[in-house]
C-alpha cells in the first residue's frame, strides 16, 4: 500500500469549507434550526434528497473538473473513490441513528429539541472529523505501513460488532455520562433546550447537555471505524474530507428519516459488521492482491442492499 498525492488544489479546499459553512448558516439561521420543532417525515425526506442530490452534484462536479485538467483517467478514479468512499461513510452513519434513539429515548429528550442538540451534534464532528482526516492523511503518507493497523483494526470490529448486533448498550454504565455527572452542576427537571440554566446565581448544566456530550462521543467512537474504513478506498485527503463531511451533513435529516421506523432495520447491523470485516481485509490483502475500487463499491451495496432487504422482510407484517 503507498500513499498518494491528493489532485485536488488550494482553492479547491477553500471552496469545499465555504460551501460548509454556508450550509450550516442557512440551516441555523435561515431553515429554522435555531427554532424548536419536530422535524417530520416529509421534512427529514426532502432534506436527504438534497443532501444526496448536492453529494451526487459535487462528485459529478469533481468528474468534469479533474477530466479538463488531469485527464479522464485520474478523473474515473475520483470519481468512483469519493461515491464508494460516500457510500461506505452514509452505510456506517445509520448506526449512529440507533445510537442517538437509544440515547433521545433514555433521556426521554421530546422530539421537538433532538434537532438542535443534532445541529450543535453536527458542527462538533466536522470539527473531530476534519483534525482525524488531516492527521490520518499525513500518518498514512508518512508511515503508510499503518493501513496494515488500520486493516487488522477494522476486521476486529466488524467480527465485535457481529457478536454484539444483538446486544443494547447500558447507557447507565457509560463512563462518560459517569464522570460528566460527577464533576459538572447538573440541574433537575425539564428546561426545554437550554444547555445550561442560571439558579440562584449559580451556573448549572442540564440534562440535555448530558445528551449532547453523548452524541458528541458517539460519533468520535464512530469516527474511529469509519475513517479508517474510507482510506481502504483512497488516501487522497480530498476524496476522504469531502466524502466524510457530505455523509455527515446529512446525518441528522436521515435519523429524523429513520426515528420512527429504525426497527425494521435491525439486520443492517449485520451488514454494516460485514463491510467493516471485509474493508479490513482488503486493506490486508493488499500487497499480495489489490481489490479494484469498482469491485469494493458493488461488495459494499451488495451486503448494505440485502441487509436492508433481509431486514424488510423478517419484520414486514404477517398475514392475519
Amino acid at each position: 500500500m503507498i500513499s498518494e498525492i491528493s489532485v485536488a488544489e488550494p482553492w479547491m479546499w477553500s471552496a469545499f469549507i465555504v460551501f460548509v459553512l454556508v450550509m450550516l448558516v442557512l440551516d441555523l439561521f435561515v431553515f429554522g434550526g435555531n427554532k424548536a420543532h419536530k422535524v417530520g417525515v416529509k421534512e427529514a425526506a426532502l432534506w436527504s434528497l438534497v443532501w444526496v442530490s448536492l453529494a451526487l452534484a459535487f462528485n459529478a462536479g469533481l468528474w468534469w473538473y479533474l477530466s479538463s485538467t488531469v485527464g479522464q483517467e485520474i478523473a474515473n478514479r475520483k470519481a468512483l473513490e469519493f461515491l464508494t468512499g460516500y457510500l461506505i461513510e452514509k452505510s456506517l452513519s445509520v448506526d449512529n441513528v440507533f445510537i442517538f434513539l437509544l440515547i433521545f429515548s433514555s433521556f426521554h429528550v421530546a422530539a421537538e429539541y433532538q434537532r438542535r442538540v443534532l445541529i450543535y451534534g453536527v458542527l462538533g464532528a466536522i470539527v473531530m472529523r476534519a483534525i482525524m482526516i488531516l492527521a490520518g492523511a499525513w500518518i498514512v503518507r508518512e508511515f503508510s505501513w499503518v493501513l496494515y493497523i488500520f486493516g487488522a483494526f477494522l476486521v476486529v470490529t466488524g467480527m465485535r460488532m457481529l457478536v454484539m448486533a444483538e446486544k443494547t448498550p447500558d447507557l447507565a454504565k457509560n463512563p462518560v455520562l459517569k464522570f460528566a455527572r460527577r464533576h459538572l452542576r447538573i440541574s433537575d427537571g425539564d428546561h426545554g433546550e437550554k444547555f445550561c440554566v442560571q439558579n440562584n446565581g449559580v451556573r448549572y448544566f442540564t440534562p440535555l447537555f448530558l445528551v449532547l456530550i453523548l452524541i458528541e462521543v458517539s460519533d468520535l467512537i464512530f469516527a474511529v471505524d469509519s475513517i479508517p474504513a474510507i482510506f481502504a478506498i483512497t488516501t487522497d485527503p480530498f476524496v476522504v474530507f469531502t466524502s466524510n463531511i457530505f455523509a455527515i451533513m446529512g446525518l441528522r435529516a436521515l435519523y429524523f428519516l429513520l426515528a420512527d421506523v429504525a426497527d425494521r432495520f435491525h439486520l443492517l447491523k449485520y451488514g454494516l459488521a460485514m463491510v467493516l470485516t471485509f474493508i479490513g481485509a482488503k486493506m490486508l490483502v493488499a500487497p499480495w492482491y489489490h481489490v479494484p475500487v469498482s469491485a469494493s463499491l458493488a461488495i459494499v451495496a451488495v451486503l448494505i442492499g440485502a441487509s436492508v432487504v433481509a431486514s424488510l422482510i423478517a419484520t414486514r407484517p404477517k398475514a392475519q
